[in-house]
C-alpha cells in the first residue's frame, strides 16, 4: 500500500505514537527559544549605542528566534505542545503576543487552512490566495492587477509581511467570531502595554531601530515558509469532488529540506507534509515520525529546489501544475 492509498484508520494507527507531547522537551524547548529571544531584544538595544551594523546584525538571530516563537505559538493552536489545554492556551496567548498575533483568530484560519487545503472550491481562509488560470483570464483589469501585485515577491515577502503582523492583525474582519475578536482586541491591549513600556524604557526612537529590522526579517522569514509549503513544482490542487484530505496532505504539502541550523529555527515545519498528515503531532516528534514511517519518505524540496517556486503565479487546471506568467503569453 502506498502513500496516498492509505486510510484515515491506517494513518491514525501509524501517527498515533508521535502525537504524544513530552512536557520535558516543550518546557526545555520554550527555555531555549524565548530567553534567548528575550536576551537577544536586550543586547540589540544595547548595541545601538555602539553601532547599528552591530543592531541590524544581531537582527537575524533575534528573528530567528521570533519565527521559532511562533513555531511554539502555532502548536499551541493545535493542542500538541502540551497535554493540557490550558498550559496550550496559556503559552499561546504569550508567544502570540510577542508574534503580534492573535491567538483565537490566527488558530481559526489556520484549522480552516488544515481543513480545506489543496482544494480549489474552498479556498481564501488562511492560505495564500491563488488563481487558476481561467479565473485570472475572466477577471476584470483591477482584480488582474491586484494578483499580479500580491504574487510579486517584493510584495509578498518583503513589504507584505510586516503589514500583516504589524496593522492588518490588529483590526477585526466581519468574518470573526466573537472569540477571534476578543484574542484581537486582547492582544492590541497587551502590545500597546508592552510596546508603551519599552518605548518610556528605551525611547521610541531606539525601539523602532530595533523593532523594525526584527519584524521585517521574522515575518519575511515565517511567510516563506508559508508560500512554500504549498507553491511548489509538483504541489496538487483538486475540485471539491475529487479533494481527499491525505492525499492532499502529502502531495499538496512539501518536504522542505533545509540545513539542520534553520531546521531548528523553524521547528522542523519543513516536515510540512507530515505535519498535515498528523496535526497534533509536536514539533519535536516530525523528524521521528519521518524517520520510522518509509511512506513518509518522500522526494525533499531543497533550498535551491525552493527559489524557482517564486516564478508559479497560477494553477493550471488542465495540465495539473502550478505555472509562470511567462508559461502564457497572452497574459503580458
Amino acid at each position: 500500500m502506498n502513500a496516498t492509498t492509505q486510510t484515515a484508520t491506517n494513518w491514525g494507527k501509524q501517527l498515533a505514537p508521535y502525537q504524544k507531547p513530552d512536557t520535558r522537551k516543550s518546557i526545555w524547548q520554550l527555555v531555549n527559544t524565548l530567553i534567548p529571544y528575550l536576551a537577544l531584544w536586550a543586547l540589540m538595544i544595547y548595541s545601538v549605542e555602539i553601532s547599528y551594523w552591530l543592531t541590524l546584525a544581531l537582527a537575524f538571530p533575534t528573528a530567528g528566534f521570533m519565527v521559532r516563537t511562533f513555531i511554539i505559538f502555532h502548536d499551541c493552536g493545535h493542542g500538541s505542545f502540551f497535554k493540557s489545554k490550558k498550559a496550550n492556551l496559556i503559552t499561546g496567548i504569550v508567544t502570540g503576543i510577542l508574534t503580534f498575533t492573535p491567538w483565537h483568530r490566527w488558530w481559526h484560519d489556520h484549522a480552516v487552512h488544515h481543513a480545506t487545503v489543496g482544494d480549489l472550491d474552498r479556498r481564501g481562509v488562511g492560505d495564500v490566495y491563488t488563481m487558476t488560470v481561467e479565473e485570472y483570464l475572466a477577471a476584470p483589469w483591477w482584480k488582474k492587477l491586484s494578483y499580479r501585485v500580491m504574487r510579486n515577491p517584493l510584495a509578498l515577502l518583503v513589504i507584505g509581511p510586516p503589514i500583516v503582523f504589524a496593522i492588518i492583525q490588529r483590526i477585526p474582519s466581519r468574518h470573526d467570531g466573537p472569540r477571534e475578536k476578543a484574542s484581537i482586541w486582547w492582544t492590541n491591549l497587551a502590545l500597546a502595554a508592552l510596546i508603551g513600556s519599552l518605548v518610556w524604557l528605551v525611547g521610541w526612537k531606539t525601539y523602532l531601530l530595533v523593532q523594525i529590522p526584527v519584524l521585517m526579517l521574522g515575518t519575511s522569514a515565517g511567510v516563506w515558509l508559508f508560500y512554500v509549503q504549498h507553491n511548489f513544482e509538483g504541489t496538487s490542487w483538486r475540485r471539491h469532488q475529487d479533494w481527499d484530505y491525505y492525499q492532499a496532505a502529502l502531495k499538496g504539502s512539501s518536504y522542505y529540506k533545509l540545513p539542520a541550523l534553520l531546521n531548528w529555527f523553524t521547528g522542523n515545519i519543513g516536515l510540512h507534509h507530515i505535519h498535515h498528515l498528523g496535526p497534533r503531532i509536536p514539533n519535536y516528534n516530525l523528524p521521528r515520525a519521518l524517520h520510522d514511517i518509509p511512506a513518509l519518505q518522500i522526494p525533499p524540496l531543497t533550498l535551491r529546489q525552493s527559489l524557482r517556486s517564486l516564478r508559479l503565479r497560477l494553477w493550471d487546471e488542465k495540465s495539473q501544475k502550478m505555472v509562470g506568467w511567462e508559461a502564457i503569453p497572452h497574459l503580458l
